[in-house]
């Protein structure tokens, strides 16, 4: 593994109060890595589906 790099993944999801934002920093070697970590992280935090998350920029 090289050396890994910080992204910023950032959306949203429909949470019982409405939509709520995410922007968390997470260290990976690419952007894809990056946002499957993230997803990954808050599904697992609030129960939610890929499909659930709307996709934001990376």
């Amino acid at each position: 593994m090289g050396d890994m790099s910080q992204f910023t993944v950032t959306g949203r999801f429909n949470s019982r109060d409405g939509y709520a934002a995410f922007e968390p920093a997470i260290d990976a070697d690419t952007a894809d890595v990056a946002r499957e970590h993230a997803y990954s992280r808050l599904g697992s935090q609030h129960g939610l589906t890929q499909i659930k998350l709307d996709e934001g920029t990376h």
